[in-house]
């Protein structure tokens, strides 16, 4: 005859070794729920293939409305949303909201990406998120004007800038008058701070805090930078770049009207489409440096974090591991354009034959540097504030160069010393 078990600890260990896991129901914050939002397919992928439940969630386009979102949420420590989607500026300011990964992914998950994008998301030790796409900045120009005038593409902002005023001059004297040599994201937004980042780093000034936490911008190589850049307009550039954002110097370039332009790699495939005035007309390069410097783009993206207050941590870091995994980014690229945060999909033949672009974007993207915001924390948003708004009064002519460097250093100094 069986013996009884003896205790019910006995009973319970054996029931937990026998039965399956309980499944998990794991809501996820994905993109605005677009035609290019490939989060809740994957996302009911994984659902499916793991006898887990997901709800998705659609969150604004702006990410300005979406960081307040989940400031929101995550203030109130909700546990309505266990994954979330997070700009790349985004994790040092949510940091003490967002879990260490390291406790939770399966093993090598966080293996095979960019290093920067893992540095850029790793914050005092803590791993807060996985890279999903990254971006990073690029100079598009009309290789057909180039050819025609017998320009190279600009390897210095210098030579964009007397190359970009000669093609414009005659393209205006042949009677294209609404022809300009330049634009870019010259808004006081955002944007202006990536842009403004490019310049100053490119010269050799730095990265306005470098990854000490300290205070980097006052220096000559800064103020040259500012300097040219706000030459550029009424010269090179409208006076209207001045609140120009990505879509407003996108329709500038794309109506034909620019002979260069500083965008994101999303421009490529809407300014291929069938019926643009610039269809093969123009082509793509890394963006120009200072006289001594280097190219320098900043980069963008997006990455997935798990919610310090979700009620299913584990699941919902191996959706997090699932939706970063190599194959999925395959089909990210393959599908909707979007660029790898894994080195190894950059010459993967399939990527390459659907999306050749991503293949030319290789050096662009591992290069590139992340904006101060890991570093400063919460105070991110502050500090970016002050360098656009800084920039913006150079860009004005309101202050000089100089006084915009020497504004800021305060500003940034003020700030530091709050803490980051």
């Amino acid at each position: 005859m069986r013996q009884p078990l003896k205790t019910p600890l006995l009973l319970l260990t054996l029931l937990a070794t026998t039965l399956p896991a309980m499944a998990a129901e794991i809501t996820v914050a994905c993109g605005d729920g677009g035609a290019a939002d490939f989060c809740p397919e994957l996302s009911q992928r994984w659902a499916e293939a793991n006898g887990h439940q997901v709800n998705i969630v659609t969150t604004p386009a702006s990410p300005t409305e979406k960081l307040s979102l989940y400031q929101q949420l995550l203030g109130s420590q909700s546990q309505d949303v266990d994954v979330l989607m997070v700009d790349i500026v985004w994790p040092g300011l949510l940091a003490e909201h967002l879990v260490d990964l390291h406790d939770y992914l399966p093993e090598g998950a966080a293996e095979g990406f960019i290093p920067s994008l893992m540095e850029n998301n790793t914050v005092q030790g803590k791993l807060v998120a996985l890279p999903w796409f990254t971006d990073a900045g690029l100079l598009y120009y009309r290789h057909d004007l180039l050819e025609q005038y017998g320009a190279d593409v600009p390897q210095t902002w210098q030579a964009l800038t007397d190359t970009a005023r000669r093609i414009q001059n005659a393209e205006r004297e042949a009677g294209n008058e609404r022809m300009h040599g330049f634009v870019f994201q010259g808004r006081a937004y955002e944007g202006l701070t990536t842009n403004a980042l490019e310049w100053v780093a490119s010269y050799g000034g730095g990265t306005f805090v470098d990854a000490e936490g300290q205070v980097t911008v006052n220096n000559p190589q800064a103020v040259e930078a500012l300097a040219l850049a706000a030459s550029w307009v009424g010269d090179i550039s409208p006076e209207g770049v001045r609140n120009y954002m990505e879509e407003q110097a996108r329709g500038v370039f794309q109506a034909g009207n620019a002979v260069f332009m500083r965008n994101w790699p999303y421009v490529w495939s809407l300014g291929q489409a069938d019926g643009t005035p610039i269809q093969n007309k123009f082509s793509v390069a890394p963006l120009p440096s200072g006289p001594e410097g280097q190219s320098v783009a900043t980069l963008g993206g997006w990455n997935w974090a798990v919610s310090r207050y979700s009620d299913e941590p584990q699941a919902a870091a191996d959706l997090v591991a699932y939706l970063t995994a190599e194959a999925q980014q395959k089909a990210h690229a393959i599908e909707f354009g979007r660029n790898p945060t894994r080195p190894a999909l950059y010459e993967d033949e399939d990527v390459l034959a659907a999306q050749p672009f991503i293949g030319e974007l290789y050096e662009t993207v591992m290069n590139g540097v992340p904006r101060p915001a890991s570093i400063t924390g919460d105070a991110y948003p502050r500090v970016s504030n002050a360098i656009f708004n800084r920039v913006h009064d150079a860009l004005s002519g309101s202050i000089t160069p100089e006084q915009a460097v020497q504004q800021l250093d305060s500003e940034l100094a003020r700030l530091g010393r709050r803490g980051w």
